[in-house]
């Protein structure tokens, strides 16, 4: 079979309308707060500051438009496959229908970045902002079991910080456990838990923001863009927001995470549309206000911490704002680690039916109607992860493999317009070249902008996923069986 080879839409379409498939929960609203689930957490809490301390100075403002640019052009496209192709799988399920099976199944590897560590490096920054709160209340969680044997915890909001050397994560391990015990059970139970958690870090971040809009320092957004003295590239200046931009990427990371969810929408041509292009909107917005007046409350040469906030609630009078972020982010977290757990367990069911990946993935409950076995599959993965390693500086590499997977998805809309011309399409991806070529072109500037550190991960994660494809997946292929069958 060629490494090539497209899978036919019809059977695409055919499959996913089949007797044993994903139950449809998820409206309009849903997918949005989904969306909003996603993007919102550990990047805006945790890497803003560093990255404008580091990098962009006040101009991390314009690195989150950026990097939003390329998200758009991004969801466009991803809005125009998911409601043509509505089924689970999300970009892998694109590559497979427009660009051959190859493709389809180094995108499918490349989403494990984004979505199962991701995941874990989540859970990880989780247990800091747990331990913290509950020591607001007087509750001392031991700190050697908030923490892998490979690294210290360091405990936000504490001054002076406190560290401790791990032993294992528990924490980390338990939400990882108590979320993927929730999908299994159902997408309205699910979704419920979401709207929760969204609802619970939206407040928190419109009380940020209101309470700290009063102290802005002008002088701290002169000058918006520090010069770059050294002629390092990401050292402040032009390069500085696009080195920015790269870093605080991972805080988009999960808008497209939506499209996996078109299998468990009740009208994914529709709303598919909607819960992408608007969950990215609202983000965008957030995340702008939010940067405004962080680096305009504290200056940017004093944000390099991951806990930055708690620097500018120490400006304000309201210290109960501090246990209230907690809260939020904490809340923000979860509602993270639910989207991508969701996301990989689609992605990976969509390959098991495939033939790619053993029949494990695709195995849907009698009951609850979702992909249990792969759910339980990766609360072990992602759950020994977070438990045992130090997963904290994979931010980037989540990055780079997302961006990837977005060039992808942009190329695939301009090779579906000329494959398939004629294909009903509820939404159209506006200036077809220009946007899909403009998208390839600013998330490959990004890539390119987190260094070549994070491109040797990726091209080592790839060579991964290819022994695997040859290994395995290539002589277990549906398609590579039925073609000879096709042909005739």
């Amino acid at each position: 079979m060629s490494l090539f080879a497209t899978k036919p839409l019809d059977r695409i379409l055919a499959e996913a309308e089949g007797k044993h498939t994903l139950k449809k929960e998820l409206s309009a609203l849903q997918l949005v707060l989904l969306g909003i689930g996603a993007i919102i957490g550990a990047g805006l809490f945790t890497l803003t500051g560093p990255a404008a301390a580091q990098h962009a100075g006040p101009a991390i403002m314009l690195s989150f438009v950026v990097a939003a640019l390329g998200c758009a052009f991004a969801g466009l496209c991803y809005s125009e496959f998911a409601s043509m192709i509505p089924v689970a799988g999300s970009a892998y399920t694109y590559s497979y229908a427009t660009m051959g099976e190859l493709l389809a199944w180094i995108i499918g590897w490349d989403l494990v970045l984004e979505y199962a560590v991701g995941a874990s490096t989540v859970a990880v920054s989780w247990t800091g902002y747990v331990v913290s709160f509950l020591r607001d209340f007087g509750i001392n969680f031991p700190l050697h079991f908030a923490a892998s044997p490979l690294e210290s915890l360091k405990i936000p909001f504490t001054n002076p910080p406190i560290y401790a050397e791990g032993v294992v994560n528990l924490p980390a391990l338990f939400i990882v456990a108590l979320i993927s015990t929730l999908l299994i059970v159902g997408m309205k139970e699910s979704a419920r838990f979401n709207a929760v958690m969204v609802s619970i870090k939206m407040m928190v971040i419109v009380l940020f923001i209101a309470f700290c809009w009063g102290l802005i320092n002008p002088a701290n957004h002169v000058p918006l863009i520090p010069e770059n003295t050294t002629g390092e590239f990401g050292h402040f200046g032009f390069t500085g927001i696009i080195r920015g931009a790269g870093i605080i990427f991972f805080a988009y990371i999960g808008f497209d995470a939506v499209s996996t969810a078109a299998q468990d929408a009740k009208r994914p041509q529709r709303d598919m549309p909607i819960g992408i292009i608007g969950s990215l909107v609202i983000c965008t917005v957030i995340y702008i206000l939010f940067t405004y007046v962080l680096t305009g409350v504290v200056n940017y040469q004093e944000l390099n911490d991951r806990a930055a906030v708690a620097l500018a609630i120490d400006r304000t009078s309201h210290q109960w704002l501090k246990t209230l972020v907690k809260l939020g982010v904490i809340a923000g977290y979860s509602s993270v680690i639910l989207v991508m757990l969701f996301g990989q367990s689609r992605v990976f069911y969509s390959m098991s039916r495939d033939g790619l990946l053993p029949k494990f993935f695709s195995d849907i409950h009698p009951s609850f109607r979702t992909p249990w076995r792969s759910n339980l599959l990766f609360m072990l993965f992602v759950g020994l992860m977070a438990a045992f390693l130090p997963l904290s500086h994979l931010g980037e590499m989540t990055s780079i493999g997302t961006l990837f997977a977005f060039v992808l998805v942009c190329a695939g809309v301009m090779v579906m317009r000329k494959t398939h011309p004629h294909l009903e399409r509820p939404f159209k991806t506006p200036l077809v070249p220009i946007v899909p070529i403009l998208g390839i072109l600013v998330n490959l500037y990004l890539m390119y902008g987190l260094g070549a550190e994070n491109w040797i991960r990726l091209f080592v994660w790839l060579a991964i996923g290819l022994c695997i494809y040859f290994g395995y997946s290539r002589s277990h292929s549906l398609l590579g069986k039925q073609e000879p069958a096709l042909r005739k």
